[in-house]
């Protein structure tokens, strides 16, 4: 199970790298734009952080697939390891082809149904990232979307993996990992939620309480 967040938020990432057990970074475009941050300077600067040990991610802005392979280099010329995010659509599906010839990981991205995952897989793209919360805002079923597409890749193409991502809630993240899915992205918001519980902060006050009442302090 790989477990990433989906930020370019240096402060945030430190302080939840402390806590969870990441794999690496996801980015895209409006998660670039938002940093603020030339992003050349932005990816170095995160890869210096996450060390050798971990992967970034990071989108193509081209609609054609010639100049997505051509960002895909250049992405590579700054951080060597980065896996380029991939739109799956005919321009893409061409692009992640030529860019797995070349040995040059990719991950599809902008997935929206299980079939189109797949084609990215078959293309090539190691990583598949459905878009699960805007599959249910559409009225579609992201937690079948997930098991469809995992299943697919179980069959036909094990050497992919599905990197679910667009969390809005836990309850979707649990629903993917259920559903198979080997990996997946979490924005610092839906991640804070995994660790915070008001319940949890009540039951240790509950202890303390009880024991403060008993021994007078907290200790042995």
């Amino acid at each position: 199970m790989e477990l990433y967040l989906d930020t370019a938020d240096v402060a945030a990432i430190k302080r939840l790298a402390a806590i969870l057990p990441i794999k690496g970074v996801t980015t895209n475009p409006s998660i670039v734009a938002k940093s603020g941050k030339p992003i050349f300077d932005l990816l170095a600067e995160l890869q210096d952080l996450l060390g050798a040990d971990k992967l970034l991610f990071a989108q193509v802005l081209s609609h054609t697939a010639k100049e997505m392979i051509k960002e895909a280099e250049q992405l590579r010329k700054v951080v060597p390891s980065i896996v380029t995010k991939i739109p799956v659509n005919a321009e893409g599906l061409i692009a992640i082809k030529e860019l797995t010839k070349q040995g040059i990981p990719t991950l599809g991205t902008a997935v929206y149904g299980a079939g189109q995952g797949f084609l990215a897989a078959l293309a090539g793209a190691k990583y598949i990232a459905p878009y699960v919360n805007r599959i249910d805002a559409q009225g579609g079923n992201s937690k079948e979307t997930v098991y469809e597409l995992q299943t697919l890749l179980d069959l036909h193409c094990p050497e992919s993996m599905v990197l679910a991502a667009s969390f809005r809630t836990p309850r979707q993240a649990l629903d993917c990992m259920l559903a198979g899915c080997q990996s997946i992205t979490l924005p610092v918001d839906v991640a804070e939620l995994f660790i915070a519980d008001p319940a949890v902060d009540a039951a240790v006050a509950k202890f303390d309480q009880d024991w403060c009442g008993a021994f007078g302090a907290l200790r042995y």
